[in-house]
């Protein structure tokens, strides 16, 4: 259910107006690559590697200094440590299927996943009440709230790169590149703790 709810606000935050030719007529947004929504999905539930993003972002200039506590937060707050899902890697990095998910939010009425004419891409849409179901979750006392607040840190990190583009920077990481198939990706909260400390020097 933890993976339905944060692929709904995943969908919610960072989806693109629907209404293309051969969208569901009720979908509103949509998410139409896979690669991109896993990738997404890796920093909403790997804060460590998030924050390690963050502080790339911070020295390359991109992001204000400020961000060096945001991503220290990420290492020590109980709130985003409670919820580090762990994700297996494979051939294209790291994955999950999503099918038992959208189940969920199929049911519910929130969200359905489609596959393209030829059934060689999935896209994800997000439906009347699954909008409605987003902002409540904004406006939801923090337990809920937390994941539309982390999907701005996430997008403050992928921007409005491709699926394949955040895969390459995702394998950049030793840790990410180097998990054997089918096993989980490993942390790497200790490198980060060194790179704060750093950071906070240089400020």
């Amino acid at each position: 259910m933890q993976h339905a709810i944060r692929l709904l606000a995943l969908l919610w935050r960072t989806g693109e107006p629907a209404g293309a030719p051969g969208d569901p007529p009720q979908a509103v947004r949509a998410i139409r690559s896979e690669r991109r929504l896993q990738a997404l999905d890796f920093w909403l539930r790997n804060p460590d590697y998030l924050a390690d993003e963050l502080l790339t972002e911070v020295e390359a200039g991109r992001l204000d200094r400020s961000f060096v506590e945001v991503a220290s937060s990420l290492l020590s707050d109980p709130e985003p440590s409670l919820r580090h899902y762990p994700m297996p890697r494979w051939l294209f990095g790291a994955y999950e299927p999503l099918d038992d998910a959208f189940a969920h939010l199929e049911v519910y009425g929130l969200a359905i996943m489609r596959r393209t004419p030829g059934g060689h891409r999935n896209q994800f849409f997000l439906l009347t009440d699954g909008v409605a179901a987003g902002n409540d979750l904004a406006a939801a006392p923090s337990v809920l709230a937390w994941y539309p607040r982390q999907i701005e840190l996430v997008l403050r990190v992928a921007g409005n790169q491709s699926g394949s583009q955040l895969k390459v920077r995702q394998y950049q990481q030793a840790a990410y590149a180097g998990t054997e198939l089918g096993t989980s990706i490993a942390p790497i909260a200790n490198r980060v703790r060194q790179r704060l400390v750093t950071a906070r020097r240089a400020s």
